[in-house]
């Protein structure tokens, strides 16, 4: 009698677990239906952008296809650059497209205004907030290396990855550039910067232009591109480099005073024929 009660017990409790999971399977079915019904509920009219991005296993669909993310953002991303920064080891892009501008994020790489640049299988991040940037995005996309559509902007690239000194060509400037020069004894253009560097090494200088780029938190400073208009680019003496700690807005037209370096080499490819050191930025 032992014996059997014995055998008994082993079995009820082999048979436990299948009895709780047939009372679970119901359960399992009835939240596939609804599921079911509820991304029936919020297929999107005719005009209307989906907001749903759930695959079947509850996984995005963000990286998929010609699919958009969540809020309607391309995933495949194309368009011209119309403003650009460096920050926390990534590039940031805001591309422009028939009208629409998508904020993209990519591995940094040397990247001018004016380019037009495509992406591949990017995530969308809502809310993301960059720290080294000191900025919040409403919409982010985070990509791979960006495909360069113009075989001219990909010269321009390559030259730039090559070196991001002063050989490596910084920012263009949308539109044409004219700032008139900064006022008193040691001020001069972009263009008489690098003409008399060797003369100018180690004093002190005020150059007024347009930012055309910020790159932050890179070597524990803030990297900032100036163009007055003067100077060549294909001869490289028309945009300005300047280290600072200050953090001006691309656009912003500012005077900035601090100490010419001539031929610096900083190693890892920045090497400038002319740089301002320990910049003060002032609207």
């Amino acid at each position: 009698m032992k014996r059997y009660s014995t055998i008994m017990s082993v079995l009820l409790t082999l048979a436990l677990p299948v009895a709780g999971y047939c009372a679970e399977a119901p359960k399992g079915a009835e939240k596939a239906d609804a599921s079911a019904g509820a991304q029936k509920e919020t297929t999107p009219k005719a005009g209307e952008t989906t907001k749903d991005t759930t695959s079947k296993g509850g996984h995005s669909n963000m990286m998929g296809g010609n699919s958009k993310a969540a809020g309607g953002a391309e995933v495949n991303p194309t368009g011209k650059v119309v403003e650009t920064m460096d920050g926390g080891g990534y590039t940031y892009a805001n591309l422009e497209k028939d009208g629409k501008k998508t904020w993209v994020a990519f591995p940094t790489l040397e990247t001018r205004v004016g380019e037009t640049l495509s992406f591949k299988n990017c995530m969308e991040m809502p809310g993301f907030e960059s720290k080294a940037l000191k900025r919040k995005f409403d919409s982010i996309l985070f990509c791979g290396s960006p495909e360069v559509k113009a075989s001219a902007a990909k010269a321009k690239m390559a030259e730039g990855k090559k070196s991001p000194g002063s050989t490596g060509a910084a920012s263009a400037a949308v539109g044409k550039i004219k700032v008139e020069k900064a006022s008193g004894a040691n001020a001069y253009t972009v263009a008489e910067i690098f003409e008399k560097r060797s003369a100018l090494n180690g004093k002190q200088v005020a150059v007024k232009g347009q930012v055309v780029k910020v790159s932050t938190g890179i070597m524990n400073k803030n990297w900032i591109h100036l163009q007055d208009g003067s100077g060549s680019e294909a001869k490289k003496t028309n945009n300005l480099v300047v280290t600072t700690n200050d953090e001006p807005k691309v656009g912003s037209v500012v005077t900035v005073s601090g100490t010419l370096i001539k031929d610096k080499d900083f190693g890892s490819g920045y090497k400038y024929n002319a740089i301002i050191e320990k910049g003060s930025v002032k609207q």
